[in-house]
């Protein structure tokens, strides 16, 4: 799939089908977190798949009594061994840059359950300590955020986006002074522009034949 069609399909997906997911996706999608990138190139992350169905269940419980997330065949709780961030940066890699590094690695693993044909959610809403209870994670690591993973039994429009002009600025953040105008032609893409003068065009010469056949 190209890549900007599996961003745009990208979905967040809470309703699944009863259907085994083949283990070659699953390593797969965390192969794709394996590889993304992170301060210092420190790789302080960690994945526990969850497929034990009393254990979803669980973790569903955990995570605000999201029901939902048990109906998914396999959980992936993404963690952070938060001293490799302290040992390289200070409070900053533990408190941010440990977050930024899982963070990335979980939009790889969503993009690469897309291109696979797998609905997947990002889900961050979860007591800790109880996830870390129910998987016996030590306290060294910290859990991020899970992952739910499964075949869709949902299909869901691309929800409301804001505009490329209502989140980009140019050299100087401000709603005024950084705003781009254009951002067809700030970007490079010509083609909308292109498209709306030929159209502009066409409207002008209708109106003129329009006139010079009242005149006949």
């Amino acid at each position: 799939m190209d890549l900007f069609d599996c961003i745009s399909q990208r979905r967040s997906i809470r309703k699944y089908l009863k259907k085994h997911v083949e283990w070659e996706k699953v390593g797969r999608i965390i192969d794709a977190g394996r590889l993304a990138p992170s301060s210092g190139n420190i790789q302080d992350w960690q994945f526990l798949v969850v497929d034990n169905e009393h254990k979803r269940h669980a973790i569903a419980e955990a995570s605000l009594e999201q029901s939902w997330m048990a109906d998914a065949p396999i959980q992936i709780v993404i963690c952070c061994i938060t001293m490799h961030g302290r040992q390289m940066y200070g409070m900053r890699g533990e408190r941010l840059y440990s977050i930024q590094n899982c963070a990335a690695a979980v939009e790889n693993m969503l993009l690469a359950a897309t291109d696979l044909g797998l609905g997947s959610c990002w889900v961050g809403a979860f007591d800790e300590d109880k996830v870390c209870h129910i998987l016996g994670i030590p306290e060294r690591a910290r859990p991020q955020a899970i992952i739910t993973i499964g075949y869709a039994a949902e299909h869901l429009d691309m929800p409301q986006k804001k505009s490329l002009e209502n989140v980009t600025f140019m050299n100087k953040y401000g709603e005024n002074s950084g705003r781009i105008r254009d951002i067809d032609y700030t970007m490079g893409d010509t083609s909308k522009i292109v498209h709306e003068t030929a159209e502009k065009g066409l409207n002008f010469l209708s109106s003129i034949n329009r006139r010079l056949m009242k005149k006949r």
